[in-house]
């Protein structure tokens, strides 16, 4: 079972074909599987896709039970939750569909945590955490580009000197660096690089 363009979330089965790890789909299983828009619907009320799974929560005035249906709740529309809520020994405590989320200081409705300007988010080296709503992911730092080498996925330097992607002079050499490149005049010119005279 060889995969050429490998598996990224998944296990390769048979010359090029990957068996794709629950909530991914694709080819090459590199793409996020949209839980939300499948038939039957997986949540009761509203849905919020994540990466590589999803969250159900529930309309103001009912509460998420454990299976992700909802379930009416007089004391739970008193509250007036923006995500509905749940009963802990009779009291009402509004919920956030994600990690990622946290209630804000009225105690009702959900603001994004940025995991990465809190730390709280890891990248590996050569990645830069990207934050999204409730969530974050890991992208190739600049100069990088994400290539499937030696059976994984890695952030290689991108040569943009052979890219053609400096902006080096006309009469300037482009010398590839590690995450960038450096512009140096060629013999009888003088200048920075970007600039030849």
């Amino acid at each position: 079972a060889t995969c050429g363009h490998g598996c990224k979330y998944g296990e390769c089965m048979g010359p090029n074909k990957c068996k794709c790890f629950p909530g991914f789909t694709g080819k090459t299983c590199n793409q996020d599987l949209n839980e939300c828009g499948l038939k039957p619907r997986p949540c009761e009320h509203r849905c919020m896709n994540t990466h590589g799974s999803y969250k159900c929560y529930c309309l103001n005035g009912y509460m998420l039970m454990p299976d992700g249906t909802c379930a009416s709740s007089r004391t739970c529309a008193m509250a007036n939750c923006q995500y509905g809520c749940e009963e802990v020994k009779g009291q009402v405590q509004c919920l956030c569909p994600s990690g990622g989320l946290q209630l804000g200081p009225n105690g009702r409705t959900c603001i994004d945590i940025d995991e990465c300007s809190t730390g709280k988010a890891v990248c590996s080296y050569n990645r830069r955490c990207v934050n999204t709503f409730g969530s974050f992911y890991c992208k190739c730092q600049l100069g990088y580009e994400l290539k499937y080498t030696s059976g994984r996925y890695n952030c290689v330097d991108v040569n943009e000197c052979v890219t053609n992607t400096h902006r080096c002079n006309l009469h300037a050499e482009c010398l590839n660096t590690e995450g960038s490149f450096q512009c140096k005049c060629k013999q009888g010119y003088r200048g920075n690089g970007f600039d030849c005279a």
